[in-house]
């Protein structure tokens, strides 16, 4: 018999499980998953292995991503969770950057929970037309676009921790804002604990899983952080 597993770390509510999210989900509370999973590209992380067959990949997707949901992907990764699942996204934005590195942008998908973007304006990229400058003094000071420009923690960000795929907190922030308030946000793929500090930054109760204890101590001293980047 599975016995229920004991949290790594629990305060105020945030708790850290270190093992196999597909063990320890099931004796979870239902929540909104929000995560950033392994991409399957070879990164060297210090005990996952990166590099799964497609089908196997898939069904550790399928498994650990639990709708409502969002998820943080390449696009063409995001289209095949689509079609895996049988269910479109309620909505897609693009989160991009500047990289010295084939790829600059990645998708974000909300499945089974719509984003309120209203909540999320950004200033207009021409403040100078007559149309958006009469728009302004008429209140309307930011536009609603559909992609959001973050740069990507860098090893002289100050965020930076020894996690080789590391989030920007600002990314995650920026999903938890703008996304409904459900009893419980669940990180099956934890890494260095973004999702988390950013629930906790915004009062907001999460559990996250990681299969390695040492970013899992990680996480935990980000938490511990009256103030973090």
């Amino acid at each position: 018999m599975n016995m229920v597993p004991t949290a790594f770390y629990s305060h105020a509510d945030i708790e850290i499980y270190i093992g196999d999210a597909r063990e320890i989900l099931p004796h979870l509370p239902r929540g909104l998953t929000v995560t950033d999973p392994p991409y399957n590209l070879g990164y060297d992380y210090d005990v996952y292995q990166d590099n799964l067959g497609e089908r196997a990949y898939q069904d550790l997707l399928q498994t650990c991503i639990v709708h409502p949901s969002v998820v943080i992907h390449y696009p063409e990764a995001l289209f095949r969770l689509a079609i895996s699942w049988g269910i479109p996204p309620e909505k897609v934005v693009a989160w991009v950057y500047n990289a010295n590195t084939p790829r600059q942008w990645r998708s974000i998908g909300w499945w089974g929970i719509l984003p309120d973007f209203t909540l999320s304006g950004q200033p207009y990229k021409n403040p100078t037309d007559v149309r958006v400058r009469r728009l302004i003094e008429n209140g309307n000071i930011a536009r609603l676009y559909d992609w959001w420009h973050i740069d990507q923690v860098k090893n002289v960000s100050e965020e930076k921790t020894e996690h080789p795929c590391q989030i920007p907190l600002e990314v995650m922030k920026k999903i938890l804002s703008i996304t409904p308030n459900p009893a419980l946000i669940i990180d099956p793929f934890m890494g260095s604990g973004t999702t988390l500090r950013a629930a906790k930054d915004l009062g907001r109760p999460a559990i996250g899983i990681e299969i390695s204890q040492d970013y899992a101590e990680q996480a935990v001293a980000r938490l511990s952080q009256e103030r973090l980047m």
